[in-house]
């Protein structure tokens, strides 16, 4: 039976980053409280858990959403909840249980917890696990804490990564698990629409994977200026809103020089970025949509139809960490350009303005738990 300590000193309450129905958003103490962790150093933690020191967490989209908006679909917001689900840090604590992990180690959390049970989790795919509980999505509190406590499982050991990459180990599951499913394969033409952070990831990955000629599509141009920096044989394509999908797609084919997309990768959920990317593949192409759109979207049936295309979706990932851990740690995927803003928990408020605002130029906005940050 393994010996529980800490091997950091908690020094601050346990803070959190909230929203409300009414939309506000505000920093506050939370649980676990800070002064019990001290003292139960691990000793009430359930079996197979952990505490954890969380260092950096990215905003998403779908945190501003849900503090904007109030609800993604069915998940609405209907009291005070914690956001944030792409976190990295430290483990302070552990339960006997558990042998792998120990106090020190650095880590990324996987923010989903699943039943094991239902047919998802038994056959491998438990991002469909019928009593998914994933962190930030409402009723579950998320991970913008100081100090939270994980099933040892769902946390990924990351040795030396820094802890930004370690928390952009999320997104980048997300990319991964488009690019198995869609299947890009080395010399595919790729369009990619979108150029948020989950499309960027998405053209570093097609970049690796060997996709050429690849396409990427934004209404921003600076976007698309970011994203040729990222990976400069990218072809960029501003979207002109005022095109219909045929005419649009005809300037796609222009910018990929005349190779028609056998895959096209969808990162935004825009009911008209998913219509541009139907009619730009070729015939028996593929359009796969990782973006979250609106609860219900019009298509063009009759071109999926007589062009064979197949439309198919994402729902978040699963297995997809240890191979993200490899990627980023061999160099394979650089995440490092990503973050262009950076705040301390206490400045939340201000952080999840700056990831809101289309003028800031932020692309990631980091939140550092525990050591603060600057822009």
């Amino acid at each position: 039976m393994s010996t529980t300590t800490t091997v950091e000193t908690i020094s601050k309450p346990n803070i959190g980053v909230f929203t409300n129905p009414d939309h506000k958003l505000w920093v506050e103490e939370t649980a676990p409280n800070a002064d019990e962790l001290k003292q139960s150093q691990g000793k009430d933690l359930p079996e197979g858990w952990v505490t954890v020191a969380i260092k950096s967490t990215g905003i998403c989209g779908s945190d501003v959403h849900f503090w904007r908006h109030g609800a993604i679909g069915p998940m609405i917001v209907e009291k005070n909840h914690i956001l944030g689900h792409e976190s990295a840090g430290v483990i302070l604590a552990t339960h006997p249980s558990v042998t792998h992990l120990n106090p020190g180690d650095r880590v990324a959390i996987e923010p989903g917890l699943i039943c094991n049970s239902c047919e998802p989790c038994l056959t491998g795919r438990y991002n469909g696990c019928e009593k998914m509980q994933f962190l930030s999505t409402p009723p579950v509190d998320g991970l913008l804490r100081r100090y939270v406590n994980h099933p040892a499982c769902w946390c990924h050991k990351i040795d030396d990564m820094s802890f930004e990459n370690g928390a952009l180990l999320e997104p980048l599951s997300v990319a991964l698990a488009g690019m198995e499913r869609s299947g890009v394969a080395l010399g595919d033409c790729v369009l990619i629409c979108g150029a948020g952070p989950i499309g960027l990831i998405t053209l570093l990955c097609c970049q690796a994977a060997g996709a050429c000629p690849i396409v990427i599509t934004d209404v921003d141009a600076g976007r698309l200026q970011y994203a040729q920096k990222m990976c400069p044989r990218a072809k960029a394509y501003k979207v002109d809103t005022s095109l219909s999908a045929p005419d649009a797609a005809a300037e796609i084919l222009k910018t990929s020089g005349g190779v028609k997309p056998a895959v096209a990768l969808e990162c935004t959920g825009v009911e008209s970025s998913v219509a541009n990317a139907i009619y730009s593949v070729k015939f028996g192409g593929k359009v796969f949509v990782i973006g979250v759109g609106k609860p219900d979207m019009v298509v063009p049936f009759m071109r999926l139809s007589t062009q064979e295309i197949d439309l198919r979706f994402q729902y978040r990932y699963s297995n997809t960490w240890p191979r993200a851990i490899r990627l980023v740690r061999d160099g394979v995927v650089d995440l490092g350009s990503l973050v262009t803003h950076r705040f301390g928990i206490e400045d939340a408020v201000r952080a999840f303005e700056t990831a809101g605002d289309v003028k800031s130029g932020a692309i990631k906005v980091m939140i550092k738990s525990e050591d603060g940050g600057v822009e």
